[in-house]
């Protein structure tokens, strides 16, 4: 589809339900009890019909209705879309995994990502998963990000990001003690053009500027506490420079997170998951998103997880799974506003000629 005509049309929201035994649908439920959202968004829920009426009365939002159906080809614009992926009685045992469970969360994921591949929905946003509990059914998954990349067949970069920052990582979901394995030149530099790309297409920055992160105490202070500033970090930096990439650093990082810092840069690359997810959440915990860039699909999430001590109370902040709906919508029009721009783009050089 042209890209003009998606941009002036509403677009088609696809939307996981996590965890069915979490905080998932209560925050799905809240956001969309505001029917403002409806005024740029079709949403489309691939989840449970039985399921999705247990968890309205366990919150006392029985004037929320899902519009249920068993197609895309049904949504009403104007509602709340379900779509019935499975008809079993499930049981739902709030705050519990179970690999019942599990396997309704894992299939919301696998129609999603159908849908996207048949043109049915624009973009995705994911409800929280138990991963441990997925494993237990399909042994490889690791997360959300990594089974996007197999889906689509292309390395992926975690960008979480909120009003405050935009941080990526080297390396995520992995063991402490396996990281030093995985900070080479060769994935920093990958990484680094991923973020850089990103923040190019996905939020319409020109030139980004990049801090990259140490990896050791005080980044190494010149060798005393590790030599992989020296001998890894700053030489993939020099390569970015030498590619009209403006990165800068490596930078300590438990001095870099001022407000003066995150001001003067774009996005900031981490060398592992804790190193920037901490400072990130504790800054931006509620209007924080997890955004999965450098793939076809555009895939927002929460950046809290399943929160099964709260599931079925009624407690949930929906603040940031509303922001990831926002976000992946943002992220679209910014996407196709690129497409546009530089579609056949015409030179200086071939404006005067045409002028003479």
């Amino acid at each position: 589809m042209n890209s003009l005509k998606i941009l002036m049309k509403k677009i088609k929201l696809g939307i996981t339900i996590g965890d069915p035994n979490g905080i998932g649908l209560e925050t799905i439920i809240k956001t969309f009890s505001d029917s403002r959202m409806m005024d740029f968004c079709t949403p489309i829920v691939f989840g449970s019909s039985k399921i999705a009426q247990i968890h309205r009365k366990a919150i006392s939002k029985q004037d929320f209705t899902f519009n249920i159906i068993n197609s895309v080809d049904e949504i009403n614009p104007k509602k709340t879309n379900l779509i019935n992926i499975d008809n079993k009685d499930t049981n739902i045992n709030f705050g519990k995994a179970s690999i019942e469970s599990a396997s309704l969360s894992y299939l919301s994921i696998e129609k999603a990502i159908e849908a996207f591949k048949n043109n049915q929905i624009d973009i995705v946003v994911t409800a929280p998963i138990n991963k441990v509990a997925i494993q237990q059914k399909v042994k490889n998954f690791i997360g959300h990000t990594e089974f996007f990349e197999e889906k689509f067949n292309s390395k992926a970069i975690m960008i979480m990001v909120s009003d405050v920052m935009k941080i990526a990582f080297v390396t995520s979901h992995i063991p402490l003690s396996k990281i030093t394995e995985h900070i080479t030149e060769e994935n920093i530099i990958l990484k680094a053009k991923k973020l850089n790309n990103s923040l190019i297409k996905d939020f319409g920055i020109r030139k980004p500027k990049i801090a990259i992160l140490g990896l050791n105490p005080h980044a190494g202070e010149n060798g005393l506490l590790g030599s992989e500033e020296n001998d890894i970090i700053s030489p993939a930096i020099d390569k970015l420079k030498e590619n009209n990439i403006l990165a800068f650093g490596p930078y300590p990082s438990d001095s870099f997170f001022s407000s003066n810092n995150l001001k003067a840069f774009d996005g900031i690359l981490s060398m592992y998951h804790d190193q920037g997810l901490t400072p990130f959440k504790t800054l931006s915990f509620n209007k924080g998103v997890n955004f999965t860039a450098g793939l076809e699909v555009i895939r927002t999430s929460p950046v809290h997880g399943t929160a099964y001590q709260i599931a079925g109370e009624g407690l949930a902040d929906e603040s940031s799974f509303r922001e990831a709906v926002f976000l992946a919508y943002k992220i679209l029009k910014k996407r196709l506003e690129y497409i546009e721009l530089n579609k056949n783009p015409l030179s200086f050089k071939d404006v005067s000629k045409s002028k003479k």
